[in-house]
């Protein structure tokens, strides 16, 4: 049975992940700062499965510490600030959390001999694309917001410890998760949220912004392909291919609840705001046999349902981001 160090495992796509190892032949070990966006509700089903520590990977003496009295096979990191709205208002966090966290974490990966370090990054670290192309393992990195250059400056950090220190790492770079227990400053939280409420949902600039949705759940069936099997040193697209723009999905949302397309409200755009996300997935495809599942229409009526159903808990995420929420939300 390997030993997995989880960091970020109580996070939206780290406890999709946590849940489903809880059920293979791992021994789990999750490492999360519990900030406001880490929920230990995520991981209610598996508490008696995992081991969880509090802690950040920030704090040098906490990875010391873990790394002591542990002797981990894999580091699965997840770890990270990832609300590009946030790095807007205030990139200092991000740089701490996801530059400086990761680079405690490969220190202390590097010294303790482990097999395999898999980072999560993101498809952001490309920048953007225009009405067509994609994006692909070698394409050069050109990030747009404090966020997407943090992970970028991750993922650099990433590879440099393997070109350095033949440290045998793995890296992810999913498109945009959607799914249950995503936090509701996301768009897809926030739209079911406020259709709810009768409430305008913000749509920035025309709506006509391009991303591409994979549901958490064939996000991590990827993650496991590229742990088991994928090929140390290597980078590895995850996407679905289910391209669609801001306002296709607001309209999706809506209509899925049987509420009016008159709740949509046209709002400034976002500074620096990426036109086009698509992902080139034949690597991933050909060498691990990996394909996503969920159609888009099927994840977003299941991740519909799963808001309605669990409105306690989204009432209760959005009670804490109080001034924040005012600040992003109600424009």
């Amino acid at each position: 049975m390997k030993n997995i160090l989880v960091t970020g495992g109580a996070g939206f796509i780290g406890s999709e992940f946590v849940r489903q190892t809880a059920g293979k032949d791992y021994k789990v070990t999750v490492l999360d700062s519990l900030t406001y966006a880490g929920d230990l509700q995520r991981l209610a089903e598996v508490k008696d499965k995992i081991t969880f520590i509090k802690g950040d990977i920030c704090d040098q003496e906490v990875i010391r510490s873990l790394f002591s009295g542990n002797r981990f096979d894999i580091i699965a990191h997840f770890a990270a600030e990832s609300h590009v709205d946030r790095s807007i208002l205030d990139s200092s966090v991000f740089v701490d959390t996801n530059i400086k966290g990761t680079n405690n974490l490969l220190d202390a990966a590097k010294k303790s001999g482990i097999e395999k370090f898999l980072y999560v990054s993101t498809d952001e670290v490309y920048g953007h694309l225009g009405e067509d192309g994609q994006f692909f393992e070698t394409t050069s990195f050109a990030p747009n917001s404090p966020y997407s250059a943090s992970k970028a400056s991750a993922d650099l950090l990433v590879r440099a410890f393997h070109k350095t220190h033949a440290l045998p790492v793995l890296t992810v770079r999913p498109s945009n998760n959607y799914g249950p227990w995503q936090y509701p400053e996301k768009l897809i939280p926030v739209i079911i949220y406020k259709a709810m409420k009768g409430e305008k949902i913000p749509v920035y600039g025309s709506g006509m912004n391009v991303r591409e949705w994979l549901y958490t759940n064939d996000c991590v069936s990827g993650i496991f392909s590229v742990i088991e099997k994928g090929r140390i040193g290597e980078a590895y697209n995850i996407g679905s291919g289910n391209e669609r723009r801001n306002i296709e999905v607001v309209k999706t949302v809506l209509g899925i609840m049987g509420k009016s397309e008159d709740l949509i409200e046209y709002v400034s755009d976002r500074p620096g705001h990426d036109f086009r996300y698509s992902l080139n997935t034949d690597k991933i495809r050909g060498e691990l046999g990996w394909k996503p599942e969920v159609s888009f229409s099927k994840g977003m009526e299941m991740t519909t349902n799963w808001y309605l159903a669990n409105m306690d808990w989204v009432e209760e995420k959005v009670r804490y981001l109080g001034d924040y929420w005012e600040r992003i939300y109600r424009k």
